[in-house]
């Protein structure tokens, strides 16, 4: 089982619940599973909601969007 950063199991946990809810048989529950799909939608949203080119807040704030994206994915 993987264990994510706070921030990471807080989106995880937010999406599994849903996932759940509109699925109960979906496996993607807190199992600890990479999630490529969850981790490209928050890519998708920091690309339209904090431009790669904003000012030194706003790229932290992506940076850190793109962090738990990475980490979702598997890739940290």
């Amino acid at each position: 089982m993987t264990d994510f950063s706070p921030a990471a199991a807080a989106v995880r946990a937010a999406y599994s619940q849903g996932c759940y809810l509109l699925m109960p048989h979906c496996k993607h529950q807190l199992d600890g599973m990479a999630c490529p799909g969850l981790a490209a939608a928050l890519r998708a949203a920091a690309d339209q909601v904090v431009p790669a080119n904003g000012s030194r807040k706003n790229n932290e704030i992506r940076a850190e969007i793109l962090a738990i994206a990475a980490e979702l994915e598997g890739k940290q």
